[in-house]
Formats: structure tokens, C-alpha cells, sequence
């Protein structure tokens, strides 16, 4: 437990950025559109963000609520465009009907992507077959990350999962930081922190108004204060 957790914020625009650099954040992701669970930010809003802090940043790749792909050529695009303005990390996933990884999408915009870090996100938890989609993306470039709740319904249900797959790094699929996101608490940093889990994902508990409010440089300095051990 002495490494170094990873702070990461959703954040909607410049002003979440600043604070939750100031709190101690360590990475943002970057999303709009949080009544969709998050689709692909503006150029102009990764750009106004990227001035606006030095801490990096993850940018989501998701054109509509769900987890089909969609339009893979327009996703491919957009990726091309987010490019060519300096991002250099990205948040990705996609299912197919039956609750199976769609590869052949998810290879075509990381191949797009050209070696940058990516992050498989909360498709994981609607997937059909944890350990096959994992199986599955095991060996595709840049992956390094999934952030995941453990269960559909978040970290409460999906504890046990998350404590059980930190146990198998080393297996083919398990290599990767397990970013856990989704219904996180505070209470749940103790038992994760202690099964070598080091990365987690806050959104609405940055924002003590909720959505249609800023995040809070005081609520991420708590989490960053309780990650570090200091309370």
C-alpha cells in the first residue's frame, strides 16, 4: 500500500480541470454530456482544457448513450481530430448485441489511435464475459487500463470482483490497472487499497451539487488526503 494511488476526475470543462488539479487529482477524463454517462468532449473543450492544466488527460471516444460503437468511421475521425490537437490518451469501449466485446470496432479506432495510452471503460461491467472480453483485448496496443465497478450497479456489488481480478495480475488479460469507478465511496478505499488495488475514478463525488455544479477542489483534496493515508 505504499504506492502512490491514482486520482482520477471527470471533468466537463476548464473550470473542473483547475480544481481538480488543485486537489490533487493526478489525471482527468474528459466527457460531455453526463446525461449520457459521458460522450466524446468538443476540440475546442479538450483544447480550452489542456491550456488550462498540465496533470493528463483521458478523452472519451463515444458518440451516443450505450455501448455500441456506432458509426466507426465517424468515431475514427473524431479520434483523428482530438489527435491532431495534442491528446494523446483516450477512454474507449464497445459491445456488440450479445454482451460481447466488439472487436473488430475496438481495433479500428485504437489503430486510429496509433499507440497512444488508452482506458477500456464501464463496458466491462455490461459485458456477457468478464475474462473473455479481457482474454480478448489482452494483447491490442496502448491498452493499460480498465475502469470498472466490478458489477453493473457499481462497487458495492462489484467489490468482491474487483478484489478477486487484483489477484490475477500476471494472467494473459490481467495485466492491465484495474481504475475503479462507478458508485465508489470513500469507505470502499480501505478494503481496494488492501487487495493492491492503487487507481480510482470519482465523478459526482467531486461535485457537492451534483451534475449541474462544478467539481470541488475541497472534495477531491478529501479524496486525495484519504488515498494517501492521511485520514
Amino acid at each position: 500500500m505504499s504506492k502512490r494511488a491514482v486520482l482520477e476526475v471527470i471533468a466537463l470543462d476548464a473550470e473542473d480541470a483547475v480544481a481538480a488539479q488543485a486537489g490533487g487529482a493526478d489525471r482527468l477524463e474528459l466527457v460531455t454530456d453526463m446525461a449520457a454517462d459521458g460522450l466524446t468532449p468538443s476540440v475546442a473543450v479538450f483544447a480550452g482544457i489542456r491550456a488550462a492544466v498540465d496533470i493528463d488527460l483521458r478523452v472519451m471516444l463515444r458518440l451516443a448513450d450505450g455501448f455500441a460503437a456506432g458509426d466507426v468511421e465517424r468515431l475514427v475521425g473524431v479520434a483523428g481530430e482530438l489527435r491532431a490537437a495534442g491528446a494523446d490518451q483516450f477512454v474507449l469501449g464497445f459491445l456488440d448485441a450479445d454482451g460481447g466485446v466488439d472487436l473488430a470496432a475496438v481495433e479500428r479506432v485504437v489503430d486510429a489511435l496509433d499507440g497512444c495510452a488508452w482506458t477500456f471503460h464501464r463496458a466491462i461491467d455490461r459485458a456477457a464475459d468478464r475474462d473473455a472480453l479481457r482474454k480478448q483485448l489482452a494483447d491490442l496496443p496502448g491498452l493499460d487500463t480498465y475502469l470498472t465497478a466490478g458489477a453493473a450497479d457499481g462497487v458495492d456489488e462489484g467489490l468482491p470482483t474487483l478484489v478477486a481480478e487484483a489477484g490475477r495480475r500476471g494472467e494473459p488479460g490481467y495485466d492491465q490497472t484495474l481504475l475503479v469507478g462507478g458508485g465508489l465511496r470513500l469507505e470502499h478505499v480501505r478494503p481496494l487499497r488492501s487487495a493492491g488495488i492503487d487507481a480510482f475514478h470519482i465523478g459526482g463525488a467531486a461535485r457537492p451539487s451534483g451534475w449541474e455544479g462544478p467539481v470541488s477542489e475541497r472534495f477531491v483534496a478529501e479524496w486525495r488526503r484519504v488515498l494517501d493515508g492521511e485520514q
